[in-house]
Order: structure tokens, then sequence, then C-alpha cells
């Protein structure tokens, strides 16, 4: 009898196996198309706030997921390294103008970013289907709740970012390319 449920396990398995891989191989394609990654996130993010405001419910799962997206936000912002915690033999945030450069390394890589709140808001859209997570509360106290929360954390960040002099984004800093100008010289045979 033990045969027969090890047998029927045993496609299970094998479907469980090929959809990882087929999923896998989805997402490895998605890694590099950045932006389309992100509009889809935001379709998603859409369709759940389109679904909890039709519904006038659930207003405790949409707090619950904006608390794991700020704690997502932070790991974010955040350098793999703490300066303030922690010492590592690899790259660390210089501290000094005379430190060697060294590369923002983040906590919580771009994509792993995105994939962890593409999952949030999937799973919070799942749960707006079972009305025992739809429990009455007064939601302007939880939004103003979540507002004071994000704000507070936010600056403790920024201050963070400011005293070990890091910027986790690319926007404004200088590009180092092989653009070639009027004024460039070529090395290269003609």
């Amino acid at each position: 009898m033990e045969a027969d449920g090890a047998a029927a396990s045993f496609p299970l398995a094998k479907w469980r196996s090929d959809f990882s891989r087929a999923f896998q191989h989805y997402l490895d394609k998605s890694t590099p198309h950045a932006t389309g990654r992100w509009l889809g996130t935001v379709g998603v993010a859409a369709i759940y706030f389109l679904r909890v405001y039709f519904l006038q419910g659930f207003y405790i799962i949409t707090y619950g997921l904006g608390i794991y997206l700020l704690n997502l936000l932070i790991g974010f912002l955040s350098p793999l390294v703490d300066p303030e915690i922690e010492v590592s033999d690899g790259p660390a945030l210089p501290t000094k103008g005379s430190d060697e450069f060294k590369p923002f390394v983040r906590r919580l890589p771009e994509f792993k970013f995105w994939y962890s709140i593409t999952k949030a808001f999937c799973v919070a859209f799942a749960m707006t289907f079972f009305s025992v997570f739809d429990v009455p509360v007064f939601w302007p106290i939880l939004l103003c709740y979540w507002i004071v929360l994000f704000v507070l954390t936010m600056k403790r960040q920024i201050v963070h970012m400011i005293k070990y002099k890091y910027v986790p984004f690319s926007i404004g800093k200088q590009k180092y390319g092989a653009k070639k100008g009027p004024g460039s010289s070529s090395l290269s045979k003609d």
C-alpha cells in the first residue's frame, strides 16, 4: 500500500519540479528587463488596491503589506555591511575622503526587492478572497500610524546615509564610459 502512495506522489513531485524549473527560467529571462518588471508590479499593485477599494475592507492586510514593503525598502536602501555595527573584510563604505572608493553594495539587491514586492502583492491579493482576514478596523488610524512610521524610519535612514556619506542610487553620480567626443583620440590602427 505504501508503494501506491509513493507512486501517486511521484507525478506530483515531477510536476512541481517542472513547474519550478519553468518558473525559474522565466524569472531569469526577466532579469535584464527592469522597467518591464516594475511596470508589471505596478499593475499587480493597482489591481490589489482597486480590489481593496471596491470591497471597502481588508485594511489590516493592506497595513501589514505596507509594513512589509517598508521593511523591504529599508533593506534596499541599506548597505550590505553597516559601518555602524560590523566590520567586514569585503567591500565597505568609505568613511573619509582619503579612503579608497568602494561601490555601494545593497543588503537587498534590486531583483530580490522587486520579486519580494511582487510576491507580497500577490499573497495580499489572494488573502482578500478569505473573509477571515477582513477584520473591521478604523482605517484612517492605521494610515496615520503607517505614515508616522514611514517618516520616522526614512528620517533615520537618511541620517544614516548622511553620516556615512553614501547614496544608494546612481542618479546624479558621474558615469565613466568610452564615449568618444570630437576632441578624443583613438589608439586603434586605421
